[in-house]
């Protein structure tokens, strides 16, 4: 399957989260580069590893990086994995949802990163308002980008997200919320917020989590 068709925009919530510090720093799913060479704009020394599954997204992310290669980062054997460090940084910008099992996957780096090490992350929120209308309407159709990314093989809630950091050795140090709002919205929370107090759940928590369409989080070794 084709993956998610790459672009040259930059998740500036994410680069920020990144630690001004860090010196090496290793992007899972870089696509074209572009947050590389924002980065090494900023950091010129710093040294920056792409890693894609698709090797032109990855041919093309070499022109901004020290090293990219392609490559499905699940399948790497713990040589390979161990090579990519020392490590200051990893970044997984709208990239967990993609993989079989996030979970060992964080786990795994968290074994081999230093305690001052960090970890930045995007992930779409499944509990976005507009993900409840499509189950409530029965237009849970698959899309080629967005919230409906047919690549995506998990499905995370704000709190189903800070399980698996927790789980996986991580803490979270900062956090936002990305929200793109629609006209529809004020609507549909008003009905999430009936829903959840149908069914005794706090209808102003339940709006609040159905609101980010992405999760940002900079994650430190707990």
């Amino acid at each position: 399957m084709k993956q998610t068709p790459a672009h040259d925009n930059v998740n500036l919530d994410l680069l920020a989260h990144i630690p001004a510090g860090s010196r090496r720093i290793v992007e899972v799913g870089c696509a074209n580069g572009a947050m590389a060479r924002a980065w090494r704009s900023q950091h010129p020394d710093s040294h920056y590893v792409g890693i894609d599954i698709d090797p032109d997204y990855a041919a093309r992310a070499a022109a901004h990086c020290q090293r990219a290669f392609a490559a499905d980062v699940e399948q790497l054997d713990d040589a390979a994995l161990a090579d990519l460090f020392p490590s200051d940084c990893w970044v997984f910008g709208d990239c967990l949802e993609h993989l079989r099992d996030p979970w060992r996957m964080l786990s795994r780096i968290r074994e081999r990163i230093d305690a001052d090490g960090s970890l930045v992350t995007c992930i779409p929120n499944a509990q976005h308002w507009s993900v409840q209308w499509r189950l409530l309407s029965g237009q849970f159709r698959y899309e080629d980008q967005g919230l409906m990314d047919r690549t995506h093989i998990r499905w995370f809630t704000r709190q189903t997200m800070l399980e698996m950091f927790a789980s996986t050795g991580w803490r979270v140090e900062a956090g936002v919320s990305r929200q793109v709002p629609a006209p529809q919205q004020a609507q549909a929370l008003a009905a999430v917020g009936a829903f959840a107090s149908a069914f005794g759940l706090d209808p102003a928590q339940a709006q609040q989590d159905a609101t980010p369409i992405q999760y940002v989080f900079r994650l430190r070794p707990a």
